[in-house]
């Protein structure tokens, strides 16, 4: 177990942010039956490798990543409206991801009903499941290096911000390829399923085109960027 700041997890960036993470990601993408089958994989991975860099690049900028912050935090402003004491599922930031943490734990911090949770792999190739966060609390290395709580308190997330390496105007995310968030939503606990907010930058916005679709892909309801919160055509609710 370890006990881990923001600070201190900031200062140590190459650990746990490196590219060990991704090549982990990538290669269980390889060797995921369902997608090595799949005849539209070939121009996923091309967006991928076009992607990754720019995206990293895009969270080098200060500007950029100050800008989202603040789009971020109007988001999570439009949520509490909504939702009077919502639990809210992120991420633990990899390379290039945009650091949600701070917003999040301001958000916490101005109401004790609001919750957070991180995503925990109990294994690989199976759903998500989603452990209660506080800032500052014990944290623990999971699959692929990726920390998450130590304490494994279970939540189901009423909202998913989750990070995205590209995204379509139609909603549709491009990932690192694992499939952990389709089979996460298709095997969601809750009656109602979550709503899906992709965090990302402008730069990775693929235009003029869609990415291939497979069976079990479904749109994010929204993507926010630095510039903009694009909404997508079916989504379930739009956040003001």
């Amino acid at each position: 177990m370890l006990r881990v700041s923001l600070r201190s997890v900031r200062d140590q960036r190459g650990d746990i942010l490196g590219q060990g993470v991704w090549t982990s990601l990538l290669r269980e993408r390889e060797v995921n039956p369902s997608i090595a089958r799949n005849p539209h994989t070939e121009s996923k991975k091309d967006w991928r490798a076009r992607l990754l860099p720019v995206r990293v690049a895009a969270a080098s900028d200060a500007a950029l990543s100050a800008a989202l912050t603040v789009r971020l935090d109007a988001l999570l402003a439009g949520i509490s409206r909504r939702w009077p004491s919502p639990c809210i599922g992120f991420y633990w930031p990899l390379q290039g991801e945009f650091d949600a943490r701070d917003g999040i734990a301001a958000w916490l911090a101005a109401d004790p009903a609001r919750r957070a949770a991180l995503p925990h792999i109990p294994e690989r190739h199976t759903p998500l499941v989603f452990h209660a966060w506080t800032p500052g609390a014990p944290m623990r290395e999971g699959h692929h290096g990726i920390a998450e709580p130590a304490a494994r308190e279970l939540a189901v997330p009423d909202l998913l911000l989750i990070p995205c390496v590209g995204f379509d105007r139609e909603g549709y995310r491009l990932g690192y390829g694992g499939g952990y968030y389709d089979r996460t939503l298709a095997a969601w606990p809750a009656a109602t399923p979550p709503v899906t907010i992709g965090i990302a930058y402008e730069s990775c916005r693929i235009d003029g085109g869609v990415l291939a679709r497979e069976a079990h892909d479904l749109p994010l309801d929204a993507v926010v960027t630095e510039a903009a919160t694009h909404y997508a055509p079916s989504a379930r609710h739009v956040i003001a």
